[in-house]
């Protein structure tokens, strides 16, 4: 069935808003990967329902290997957890593979008085409920290792969910908010311009050397797959198709060195290793839900 695939461009769902991590990342990927193809694959934005739209219509598309999604492991693994869905994503998509992970920094708008987390930290507990906490939706990427956090310290914060990455930092700049969470390829450029200050970044090294870790600050957060998912039936012969190309993108030199520029990793992991640990994750995470909840 694989003689002519891929034949027409490929669909890429992304089921978060513009300007986002994975929307900055992809448009990184998807301009290089045409060279291990042969055929464009094209970005297609669907934001709403906490990623809900988006992958119901990636686990709806035809199995042919044409409509792909691009999400992570908070909705593949732990929305689930939370909410009676229409389908089961360990069941009905099925790993392409691991483009890399993002470790988030909390981030404040520049008119902010405080210089360290500690600080907003403290005003949080003088001042419960004051703190807003701008989310790319909730139980996403951007809301749960600051929730882990907040949980922590005892910190009584507003979270106001926006349909992604993108859409939540505009409204913090908007000053709708006072932190949040951000990932390098969104974070550095708006650091460097002077419009937001990071107060702590996740990971195993400081992105920033003024800038401490959080595991310097006694915080394990986590951090965010971007997984390439297909839709169950989707032939093996094109999934292995994909899979090789996404190998071989991996070692490109071109794509390293705009990974590099946009400050983000390329910790890849092919898509049968991966399948292999979404059921552990998801054990994990029932584990975190009882804490941050209480339930």
């Amino acid at each position: 069935m694989s003689d002519n695939y891929p034949s027409k461009p490929i669909t890429l769902i992304i089921p978060l808003g513009a300007g986002g991590s994975h929307d900055l990342n992809a448009r990184v990927f998807t301009s290089v990967i045409p060279t291990y193809l042969n055929q464009a694959m094209v970005v297609k934005l669907m934001p709403g329902a906490m990623g809900q739209a988006g992958t119901a219509a990636a686990i709806k598309a035809k199995p042919d290997g044409y409509t792909l999604l691009f999400t992570h492991n908070y909705i593949d693994q732990l929305q689930p957890l939370l909410e009676k869905l229409p389908y089961d994503t360990l069941k009905d998509l099925t790993a392409v593979c691991r483009i890399n992970y993002g470790s988030g920094s909390v981030v404040v708008r520049a008119d902010k008085p405080w210089k360290t987390l500690k600080e907003m930290l403290d005003y949080g507990k003088k001042n419960p409920g004051k703190l807003i906490n701008t989310t790319g939706g909730n139980w996403s990427a951007t809301m749960v290792p600051t929730a882990r956090i907040l949980v922590q310290e005892g910190v009584d914060a507003n979270y106001i969910p926006y349909k992604g990455g993108g859409p939540a930092m505009q409204a913090l700049l908007a000053g709708d908010g006072d932190f949040m969470l951000s990932f390098p390829s969104q974070a550095m450029p708006l650091v460097a311009s002077g419009k937001i200050r990071a107060l702590a970044s996740a990971g195993n090294e400081r992105i920033w050397p003024d800038v401490p870790n959080l595991k310097e600050l006694g915080y394990e957060v986590g951090t965010m797959d971007r997984i390439v998912m297909a839709p169950k039936g989707v032939p093996e012969d094109r999934i292995k198709i994909l899979r090789d190309a996404f190998a071989k993108l991996n070692q490109d030199k071109t794509y390293q060195r705009l990974m590099k520029r946009i400050g983000e990793n390329m910790e890849f992991m092919d898509g049968p290793d991966y399948d292999k640990i979404r059921i552990d994750n998801q054990e994990k995470y029932k584990i975190l839900v009882k804490k941050i909840t209480g339930n």
